[in-house]
């Protein structure tokens, strides 16, 4: 809030922001318009958190990516049991268990070496963001010669499901895309969350997360960038967590051409 002996904020200082800085004051109250644009991002990030997946409206948007699109439950039978025991949503229902085990390859299958899940985590909204993105991303991976499984659409999800996932389906490694904990200036974050050799009890420090996907956050084309890097490196180095470093922009940077250093097989530069 401005007040006395406080410069007031400059109309590009509001531009560059979200944040609610500058907001003016009556007396010792916040002006009416100020109260009632927080009063309405509240209710925005509370509808998110509320908000039901519409799994087949999702498919439909997914285009092409969404070929063979399965949609699975997690053990959280409805929403209020989804917000108060959080650990019952990172385990499959037993029904979807058993669906996505009989959709598993056979023995003699190459098993894939990614499986996304789209989950609606705490914003379901978020998940508007995730056929751009995957627009963009999967065609490079799949012209580098990956094997995608069809997408695997998670209702009442957390992260952790997605590992249930890709041990059900084989996957040598998953991607999640869930909706992020909305805030006062953002209820639609989508985050993706990479994990090496994926089984029930890994722990967020063995995957990679990129997160505040949207429009006015990161960019879905500079999100499939760094989500390309990152899984192709994971493949390399077959790991992720807090051992694989996000330097994606290292690698542009050293890219033929723009006149950067080159980095060596690791990712690292040269001593000087």
């Amino acid at each position: 809030m401005t007040g006395p002996g406080l410069p007031a904020p400059r109309p590009e200082d509001r531009s560059r922001t979200p944040a609610r800085i500058g907001l003016g004051r009556t007396g010792v109250s916040q002006t009416t318009a100020a109260a009632l644009a927080f009063a309405l991002d509240h209710a925005r990030a509370r509808d998110a958190v509320h908000d039901a997946l519409d799994a087949e409206a999702l498919i439909v948007a997914l285009g092409a990516q969404g070929t063979g699109a399965r949609i699975v439950d997690s053990q959280a039978t409805d929403r209020g049991t989804y917000l108060t025991r959080p650990d019952l949503g990172t385990r499959l229902s037993a029904d979807s268990a058993a669906r996505l085990s009989s959709a598993s390859p056979a023995p003699a299958a190459r098993s894939p070496d990614l499986v996304i899940v789209l989950g609606d985590g705490l914003s379901s909204r978020a998940l508007q963001h995730a056929p751009a993105l995957l627009e963009i991303l999967v065609p490079q991976l799949e012209a580098e010669g990956w094997r995608i499984a069809a997408p695997v659409i998670a209702r009442q999800a957390r992260v952790a499901l997605g590992d249930e996932i890709g041990v059900g389906l084989g996957a040598a490694m998953v991607l999640v895309l869930i909706g992020e904990r909305p805030g006062l200036t953002a209820a639609d974050s989508l985050g993706a969350y990479l994990t090496w050799a994926p089984r029930v009890g890994r722990s967020n420090a063995e995957r990679n997360c990129v997160s505040n996907i949207r429009p006015q956050g990161l960019a879905c084309a500079d999100a499939a960038r760094t989500l390309h890097w990152l899984l192709t490196e994971a493949r390399r180095r077959r790991l992720t967590g807090v051992q694989l470093k996000d330097q994606s922009s290292l690698a542009r940077v050293n890219a033929p051409g723009a006149g950067g250093t080159i980095a060596g097989p690791d990712g690292r530069l040269p001593d000087a």
